[in-house]
């Protein structure tokens, strides 16, 4: 299928690894232009020698997770037909051990982020009458995980974001969305695994005791490979999906138990 992004422009945040590099290969494979964007030139030069083959693409080193690094990125690259707004971080940690620093800390590079960059972009795209913002959130954001209350918070703040938007592309060709990954092999997530299972005695261990304890209900029981989720973000920036619009799709394993 063409999903017709040949002469489109996109911007990936946090996409020198996990699933924002798959995103943005995926992006350029099927012909947009995208910028890649990390906080170091070395990690940007070895993404880019990931997406760079799959298509047209270009670094841009900046800390969005920052206003200044936002401001930054906004400098380099003033305009763009798709904003994908992946940056994200987390982190385990009993509720009553998070101090307002760390509350702050994620709502600031896991919403602001991309609140700003949207109040940017976004009334560009609806001026223009075409455009795609996507989210990129999580099923936590639906279903708050006990020992990262603070993270889901956050991403339930991007579904409400990202449906707010949605309410005015009344009568234009603009589409936001976001999109629920479940847990995803990516940088990072066997520490994760391994520090909700610290009896494991390996990687393959500490993931099939976080799905038989903390994740019970996932159909897929396995991680999930960034590229499932791209793929269904590559459509959702394509023009072909445009009556998908103000919509939080899935891509979780069957995680969340529920009809819609």
């Amino acid at each position: 299928m063409d999903l017709q992004l040949k002469g489109k422009t996109a911007v990936v945040t946090g996409s020198t690894a996990g699933i924002g590099l798959s995103i943005a290969e995926e992006l350029a494979r099927e012909g947009a232009r995208v910028f890649v964007t990390g906080r170091s030139q070395p990690n940007i030069d070895e993404a880019l020698k990931v997406v760079g083959k799959a298509g047209d693409a270009e670094g841009v080193v900046a800390d969005v997770g920052s206003a200044e690094g936002c401001a930054a990125l906004i400098r380099q690259v003033p305009k763009v037909d798709i904003l994908v707004n992946n940056l994200g971080i987390y982190e385990a940690k009993p509720f009553a051990e998070i101090p307002d620093e760390d509350w702050l800390k994620l709502f600031n590079v896991n919403v602001m982020s991309g609140v700003r960059l949207s109040r940017h972009y976004f009334p560009q795209m609806l001026a223009a009458g075409w455009g795609r913002v996507i989210f990129i959130a999580s099923e936590s954001g639906v279903m708050t995980p006990a020992e990262m209350v603070h993270y889901g918070m956050t991403k339930s703040s991007q579904l409400a974001l990202s449906r707010g938007m949605a309410e005015q592309t009344k009568g234009t060709q603009v589409t936001v969305n976001a999109v629920l990954p479940g847990p995803t092999r990516s940088e990072g997530i066997i520490d994760f695994l391994k520090s909700v299972s610290p009896q494991a005695k390996d990687a393959a261990e500490a993931e099939a005791a976080f799905f038989r304890v903390h994740r019970s209900s996932s159909l897929l029981q396995r991680l999930i490979d960034p590229a499932e989720i791209a793929h269904l973000v590559a459509y959702l920036a394509s023009p072909l999906s445009a009556a998908t619009n103000g919509a939080a799709l899935r891509v979780e394993g069957g995680l969340l138990r529920s009809i819609v």
